[in-house]
């Protein structure tokens, strides 16, 4: 039966991979496709039969089965089958059946190849494999690129090379000019002893030609020894802060050696003491000039000249502004999280100094450390505070807690002031709980990984992304190679994880529909933190403590999971194509909400998301479910263990 041409083409229109096509090719195409009925419960396609027709349903829904006839899909108006079988030149793998009375569109196997070779957006679209289709939907540019988000490796160049402190400063002048740099590392022995200096144009000027010195100078009698430094993981924006700090124009970058092999299978698995930073290169304030991005550096220039917390609550609209931006310029979700996680950590550092200001200095050392996303450096613009303090060991309570109290109050107050909500679970600084010595800090730790149960880990699994951001960072740093150390020796502690984890699941039902909320305000709409990015998260965290991974972000931890080979083939980058798709659906409705004045939350509507979205969603979610049941799988989560 021939389709209605009129209606045919309005159906086109509005649903891809056909509302991508030029004009000619849609009246091509719908001068050629037929239309076809089948009876709820009839087959379309049956097992092993070969087909000359692709199949596009304009109403009503099917079934899909695997070869073993377990159900593989659900499809409905929009959705099409059969290209598999097309594309393969072979029988039909995915036999399908009618689920209710269904019109489809057929579409002859020459036309459908000539719309496959000939359009690229048609051909990525349908290819079958729903990794594919989930691939094409989250590819990104990633030419946007600013200070927040960029580390400071990015700046270094890749061949790195030194001097020896014998050169003399003709030859390094010359290599300077042509190199195209401003310095030079210093690398070698004087008298037996190692020697790591910096050469500077400065010091080429200042010491040997104003004071007129021969250019047979050797480098050694004119570089400096005592240089700053930044390591080569952090954030170009702070070395843009340090370089201000220190009134200098180079810093070099240090970075950490390649980390030992580990044998995941032996019984001793300790890591090695923390090895010395290696010289990686030298970065120079005309490095950062390169990255520059005047909206980015405005917002957190704004926090640390702010002189007062009412001045940093006027900065709440630069903040949007910022992320709206950054939506704007299709940043992925990576350098969006990224981004307002700098700023965040900022509005922390800032209210600490201005609390010293207030307070005075503190009576013991400490370390103001965030958890959650702004430690996984994955925060956005709804979020709240989750805070905590490690104090020294020689924390006396009845001497000192009433300074870091008022710290803290100081701190979580002005943090809500500036748009950082209070945490509801109260994991926050002016928790006494979260305000305590290092030493509990570690018998903390050592008894959630030791003594592990699914409910004593349920308010604590935030604490395993975990970042100092002010005064001694070493001690967090400290307590995440403990976890390191520890955490994959102990089976019952990972199996608890990971039945915490397997607490929040896709919103995905048995026929692939999203379960939406049922109660409350946001009911009829899907929490995409809660159940979207937040099991992402979870189960990842899960497979990084198993193989080591000393990074909190979700997609270095993928990406060091990917390396370990724990997954199977292809399922980590399915995973990470997964988390960047749900998360910008996440980002993309705030930012939508606060375009159109709206509270921004982390709740849509799926009726309110496009055919394409829907459908891509819904891979996306899929591709979670299988992780974890694989997470489930290989963490044995549902064993019982002797106590």
């Amino acid at each position: 039966m021939q389709a209605d041409f009129p209606e045919l083409l309005g159906f086109l229109r509005q649903h891809p991979p056909f509302n991508d096509l030029p004009e000619e090719a849609l009246e091509r195409l719908g001068a050629q496709v037929e239309i076809a009925y089948f009876k709820k419960g009839t087959e379309i396609l049956r097992l092993g039969e070969r087909i000359d027709k692709w199949c596009v349903i304009r109403q009503g829904a099917v079934e899909i089965f695997r070869r073993d006839g377990t159900l593989h899909n659900r499809l409905s108006t929009g959705g099409f089958f059969g290209e598999l079988s097309l594309l393969q030149s072979k029988p039909v793998r995915f036999p399908v059946k009618a689920l209710e009375d269904t019109l489809l569109y057929l579409v002859s196997a020459e036309e459908f190849h000539h719309l496959f070779d000939h359009y690229d957006s048609f051909a990525d679209f349908v290819e079958v494999e729903d990794r594919r289709r989930l691939r094409h939907a989250v590819r990104k540019s990633e030419d946007v690129q600013n200070l927040l988000t960029a580390r400071v490796s990015e700046l270094v160049s890749k061949s790195l090379e030194s001097i020896s402190p014998h050169t003399s400063v003709k030859d390094a002048a010359l290599i300077m000019s042509a190199q195209n740099t401003s310095s030079l590392l210093v690398e070698g022995e004087i008298d037996g002893n190692p020697v790591l200096g910096v050469l500077t144009d400065e010091d080429l000027r200042a010491k040997i030609i104003a004071k007129g010195l021969p250019t047979s100078t050797p480098v050694r009698e004119v570089m400096q020894s005592d240089f700053p430094s930044i390591a080569a993981d952090r954030f170009v924006y702070e070395a843009m802060m340090s370089m201000l700090q220190k009134d200098v124009q180079h810093l070099v970058v240090l970075q950490e050696p390649p980390p030992p092999k580990r044998d995941v299978n032996t019984a001793d698995k300790d890591v090695a003491n923390v090895s010395p930073l290696l010289p990686q290169g030298i970065i120079s304030n005309l490095d950062l000039i390169r990255y520059e991005s005047q909206n980015s550096l405005f917002v957190v220039s704004n926090i640390f000249a702010a002189s007062s917390v009412t001045a940093l609550t006027e900065l709440r609209e630069d903040v949007v502004a910022s992320f709206l931006r950054m939506v704007n310029e299709d940043a992925n979700s990576a350098m969006i999280g990224g981004s307002l996680a700098a700023i965040g950590r900022s509005f922390k550092q800032r209210l600490l100094e201005l609390a010293e200001e207030k307070l005075g200095p503190p009576p013991v050392p400490y370390c103001f450390i965030a958890l959650g996303s702004m430690a996984r450096e994955e925060q956005l613009l709804v979020t709240d505070q989750d805070n905590g303090i490690i104090l020294s060991d020689a924390f006396n309570e009845s001497q000192h807690d009433e300074y870091f109290a008022e710290l803290a109050h100081f701190v979580c107050d002005g943090l809500d002031q500036c748009g950082y909500p209070y945490c509801k679970g109260d994991i926050m600084a002016t928790n006494k709980q979260w305000r305590q010595p290092f030493s509990q800090w570690q018998r903390y730790f050592n008894e959630w990984i030791e003594h592990p149960t699914p409910e004593s880990l349920l308010n604590s699994n935030i604490f395993f992304d975990l970042a100092g951001v002010f005064g001694k960072t070493e001690w967090a740093e400290e307590l995440n190679r403990l976890v390191l150390n520890k955490a994959y020796k102990h089976p019952r502690f990972l199996a608890s994880m990971t039945r915490n984890a397997l607490r929040r699941t896709p919103p995905l039902g048995f026929f692939k529909d999203f379960v939406m909320e049922s109660d409350g305000r946001h009911s009829n709409s899907i929490d995409m933190k809660k159940r979207g990015t937040s099991p992402i998260s979870d189960l990842v965290r899960i497979h990084g403590l198993e193989i080591g991974s000393s990074t909190a972000n979700t997609y270095a931890r993928l990406k060091d999971v990917i390396g370990a080979k724990i997954l199977p083939n292809g399922r980590g980058e399915d995973l990470r194509d997964a988390m960047e798709l749900i998360a910008m659906v996440r980002i993309r409705h705030q930012a939508m909400d606060v375009q159109q004045g709206i509270e921004p939350d982390n709740n849509i509507e799926p009726d309110n998301l496009s055919e394409f979205e829907r459908k891509h969603l819904k891979d996306a979610f899929e591709v979670v479910t299988n992780a974890q049941r694989y997470l489930k799988y290989r963490y044995q989560a549902g064993r019982q263990f002797n106590r």
